[in-house]
């Protein structure tokens, strides 16, 4: 019996404290992983630009993104629309605009043709928006 009583007196404490330090890391592993992909979730289309070299897009405006998107539709602000929708809504818009503080950020998918992408901004330009800019991504060096 003393052989007994003796393994059961040497065995550890349970421990009473939950350990914290793990799920502290996977938090702050998601709050960072969330800070790298909030930004990019402003441009979340999903669109190939070519690639050409260009200034830096402007912040002081308001911006109006419009995407013309590698199926043909037209995505303004993150929502899909007609073309003619879309046209009305910027005219609109216009009298908003009219402190000419604003600029039109055009992104076209590179499976698109330049023909369509010309046309588009023709239409946006007859609605008497005039400060368009061509967005493109940067282009990679070694080419």
């Amino acid at each position: 019996m003393s052989r007994r009583r003796k393994r059961q007196l040497s065995q550890p404490a349970a421990m009473d404290q939950i350990n914290v330090t793990p799920l502290l890391d996977l938090v702050f592993l998601l709050l960072i992983a969330f800070m790298l992909t909030m930004p990019l979730m402003e441009y979340g289309t999903s669109i190939n630009s070519p690639e050409m070299n260009a200034g830096a897009l402007p912040q002081d405006k308001i911006r109006i993104n419009v995407s013309l998107m590698a199926d043909g539709s037209v995505e303004c602000d993150g929502r899909i629309l007609p073309h003619d929708v879309l046209l009305q809504q910027l005219a609109n818009r216009r009298s908003e605009l009219e402190n000419d503080n604003y600029v039109v950020l055009l992104r076209g998918d590179s499976a698109q043709s330049i023909g369509a992408l010309v046309a588009l901004w023709r239409d946006l330009k007859n609605i008497g928006l005039t400060k368009i800019t061509l967005v493109t991504q940067a282009e990679r060096s070694g080419r």
